[in-house]
């Protein structure tokens, strides 16, 4: 069995630290204009953000902007990650890892829009340690172009059949998210998913979006892994 979780408002808040290093990266970069408005954030993968940052901002993604915009989110991330108290692991998270990590035949990993430098700063601003994930697929991971997330699913199987020198049933697969995206990269390739209301979307949306189980956050751990393992 696969367990991925997602990272942002699932396993961690960083009280929007994240959407506001991409900001800073852009004005720092292009001018104090730079403006994310019109730009959605939860759910997507970073490489389509920071594209969709610079065509809002009237700027070509061309490969050297969004290297540099790369390059300055990661380190306005690192400063706003400082400031004591803004980012934390959500209720449960530890004990739900923990518990998890101990079950014989499972196994953890990220499925996640973050890339992975700045993936791993918001997990280890949080006592979580990205390495405690023996799958790990990172936002800049999807084999097409344009990427998507529906794609990522099909990476972590193919990761896990060759960590674990076998291959895993997409119905023994689950993805743990926040958002309708997490809900719908489930969907698109048989998995099963377990959407939590710790994000911007609520109970019913997430329902409606065909989530197999709905939660409003992870603070039952003992709910969480025994649904998981059924």
């Amino acid at each position: 069995m696969l367990i991925l979780f997602d990272i942002d408002a699932t396993l961690v808040t960083t009280s929007g630290v994240g959407r506001h290093a991409m900001t800073e990266a852009g004005r720092r970069l292009y001018g104090p204009a730079f403006t994310p408005d019109g730009v959605e954030f939860a759910g997507r993968l970073d490489p389509l953000i920071l594209t969709d940052l610079l065509r809002r901002n009237g700027l070509e993604p061309t490969p050297d902007r969004l290297a540099a915009m790369r390059r300055e989110y990661r380190g306005a991330l690192v400063e706003g990650l400082r400031t004591p108290g803004i980012a934390r692991a959500l209720p449960g998270v530890h004990a739900v890892v923990d518990a998890l990590a101990c079950e014989v035949g499972v196994t953890l990993g990220l499925l996640t829009g973050n890339f992975e430098e700045t993936g791993r700063l918001k997990l280890g601003a949080c006592g979580l340690d990205a390495d405690r994930f023996p799958i790990r697929v990172w936002g800049d991971e999807s084999p097409h172009e344009p990427p998507s997330r529906d794609h990522l699913p099909a990476v972590a199987i193919e990761r896990y059949a060759g960590v674990l020198a076998g291959p895993v049933r997409a119905d023994r697969v689950t993805i743990v998210g926040d958002t309708v995206h997490d809900v719908a990269c489930a969907r698109a390739n048989g998995c099963r998913s377990l959407a939590v209301a710790t994000g911007s979307f609520p109970i019913q949306t997430l329902r409606s979006a065909g989530a197999d189980e709905v939660m409003a956050d992870l603070s039952d751990p003992a709910a969480v892994v025994r649904w998981l393992l059924g």
